[in-house]
């Protein structure tokens, strides 16, 4: 198998899991999320998404397990796309990259 078709399949992968647009993210922009056990099982499953720095933890365990459903449930578009110079830093790159093309998020902000 040629590399840009290894590249193709994983960038497949991970754009299968995002949500056509960011405007489909339709998680809370405030309150407490408490995420199922099939996202975090370790320990930590509930985040108020007033507090940035465990809004960051959610969103990054989101972003790296969720699939589509759970991250249209879970994000929301104008709090990733605030978060995103910090969350982008906490995420694999495949991930960010993944991210940062489906739904048009820089680092700058």
């Amino acid at each position: 198998m040629a590399l840009a078709d290894v590249l193709a399949y994983r960038w497949g992968r991970l754009a299968g899991r995002l949500p056509d647009r960011l405007e489909d993210l339709r998680g809370p922009g405030q309150g407490v999320v408490v995420l199922p056990v099939h996202l975090t099982w370790h320990g930590l499953r509930e985040f108020d998404v007033a507090d940035g720095r465990l809004r960051l933890c959610l969103y990054s365990i989101v972003l790296s397990q969720g699939q589509r459903n759970d991250i249209a449930r879970f994000l929301n578009a104008r709090l990733l796309t605030e978060d995103w110079p910090q969350l982008c830093g906490l995420l694999g790159r495949k991930t960010r990259a993944a991210c940062e093309r489906r739904f048009g998020l820089t680092a700058s902000g």
